[in-house]
């Protein structure tokens, strides 16, 4: 009895292994296959998934690309004997004010952060002391889509400072802070820079903030020639706007800033005051008083198409003035260039017609 008992319980145990040999088998059979496919829908599903991240950022970027205002009024489809990817140019001679070159100089356009070129001027003009510090505060229209910075809210520099980023790394915060600390504030210091253009005959510029992130801020290449030029009779903002880099305390460590326009490291250009702007409402924008071809020029380049087609232009032209006083002829009383025009005067564009000084094909917007 004991034994039969015994017998059935060795063949009960003898079918449970058997029964977990065959599953375990199975298992083992059937899992690579099992492991391979769920391998497979795994690298599927990652593969997948970034995929469709990159496809919603790119459709996030089209999305928010929007036309500037000079792409709006057609000027990007201006032609011009310079191929310049720039819709607004203009080269004065800063002495004489003899135009050198001209493409839709009266238009009216956004200007971005060349505002920040009236703002140091009429923050000089109040004579409040370099040496003061002040507090950088958040700018109304400081957004992460719009605004670059490497200024903490709360951290203090001196005015000299703040108008020394303002104008070398463009910094938006600091020009707020000279805005907010002027007296009267940032309504008195707007009224003042309104004032200022009216003084200097800029008829076209009207100023709502400091900055020049608000695409109210507008002017013309011929009212920003005026603009450079009153600049420029201010020795600390000539020196202010052509430093290569600075580094300035903010908070408890040093931080390194460089100059938004490359130009003013260049061996081949002598840059005595310069300001950059973007926004994309404006386009890439460029103002400058430089020493070429021996002459003191004062240039404006506006809604430039590309990130570096701004220095790209002001490439073509430098070489362009170069080009044209190594083939004039020995005449004292001629001018050392030609003017050139598009469309809006028909005896400059008959004068550029008459000799060359063309850049096609000349000049990398990647300089």
């Amino acid at each position: 009895m004991m034994g039969s008992r015994w017998g059935d319980g060795v063949k009960l145990c003898l079918t449970g292994w058997a029964t977990a040999a065959i599953v375990m088998g199975l298992a083992t059979f059937v899992s690579p296959s099992i492991a391979a496919k769920t391998t497979k829908s795994r690298a599927e599903a990652k593969s997948a998934a970034p995929a469709k991240t990159v496809s919603k950022r790119r459709k996030a970027r089209v999305a928010q690309a929007r036309p500037s205002a000079a792409q709006l009024q057609g000027l990007r489809a201006t032609d011009d004997p310079l191929d310049l990817r720039s819709s607004v140019a203009l080269v004065v001679d800063q002495d004489t004010d003899e135009v050198l070159l001209s493409k839709n100089p009266e238009a009216v356009l956004p200007i971005a952060s060349i505002t920040k070129l009236m703002t140091a001027i009429v923050v000089v003009d109040a004579g409040q002391p370099m040496d003061e510090s002040l507090r950088v505060e958040r700018v109304a229209l400081d957004t992460p889509r719009n605004n670059r910075t490497r200024l903490k809210v709360g951290a203090e520099l001196t005015r000299g400072e703040l108008m020394h980023l303002a104008l070398m790394s463009s910094e938006n915060r600091a020009a707020h802070a000279l805005g907010a600390n002027y007296p009267g504030g940032i309504p008195a210091l707007v009224e003042a820079m309104n004032g200022k253009a009216r003084e200097l005959g800029m008829h076209d510029s009207h100023f709502v903030e400091p900055t020049g992130l608000s695409s109210e801020n507008k002017s013309s290449a011929h009212d920003l020639t005026l603009l450079v030029k009153a600049a420029y009779q201010h020795p600390e903002l000539r020196e202010y706007s052509t430093s290569p880099d600075a580094a300035v305390p903010v908070g408890r460590r040093m931080v390194q800033f460089r100059n938004t326009n490359a130009l003013v490291r260049s061996p081949s250009w002598e840059i005595g005051l310069q300001k950059t702007g973007f926004i994309s409402q404006a386009g890439r924008c460029l103002v400058m008083q430089a020493e070429l071809a021996g002459r003191k020029l004062i240039m404006v380049l506006l809604d430039s198409a590309g990130r570096y087609s701004r220095i790209g232009d002001a490439e073509r032209i430098r070489r362009w003035l170069h080009g044209r006083i190594d083939a004039a002829p020995a005449n004292p009383t001629a001018s050392p260039a030609a003017v050139v025009t598009t469309t809006l005067s028909p005896a400059l564009s008959a004068s550029m017609a008459e000799g060359g000084g063309d850049l096609r094909g000349g000049g990398a917007d990647s300089f």
